[in-house]
């Protein structure tokens, strides 16, 4: 006897539709506009979501060099990077990487949420995100799109 509960839907790669969204982080908190953002990249907001196939959309993220900070982050948060030399620990502030690649902060934000493996890093590459206001991905009809839905 089968029954409707008896099945489980599982997602195939090829019958996934992606669509665009276009986010606009001016006086966005970023941690928060982060684990959003990582939810729209995993697929989780949609009904279909599989745990092992991408079932996420593309997002794009504008204003990234007006994003909002809590606290004393601004202040005490710092972003590591090692050469693998000796001696090849590199530091930079968060201010110093507000000025020089404000993209990068949004971008990390959203790259330690979302899964450690191969699948992670193919999700990170639908996140597009832009210092600015403007953004080169017109031809593709970004939706805006809802946080609070998220």
């Amino acid at each position: 006897m089968s029954f409707v509960t008896d099945k489980c839907y599982q997602a195939k790669p090829l019958e996934v539709e992606r669509k665009w969204y276009t986010i606009d982080a001016e006086n966005q908190v970023l941690g928060r506009l982060a684990t959003k953002l990582a939810t729209v990249l995993m697929g989780k907001n949609k009904p279909t979501y599989t745990p092992h196939v991408d079932t996420g959309d593309f997002v794009v993220v504008t204003n990234a060099e007006k994003v909002k900070v809590t606290g004393r982050k601004s202040e005490e948060m710092s972003y590591a990077r090692y050469s693998y030399h000796p001696g090849g620990l590199k530091v930079t502030s968060f201010e110093t990487m507000r000025e020089r690649h404000p993209d990068r902060i949004i971008l990390f934000a959203v790259k330690r949420m979302l899964p450690k493996n191969a699948m992670g890093r193919r999700l990170l590459k639908k996140l597009k995100v832009y210092a600015g206001p403007d953004h080169p991905h017109q031809a593709q009809q970004c939706e805006l799109l809802n946080l609070d839905t998220v």
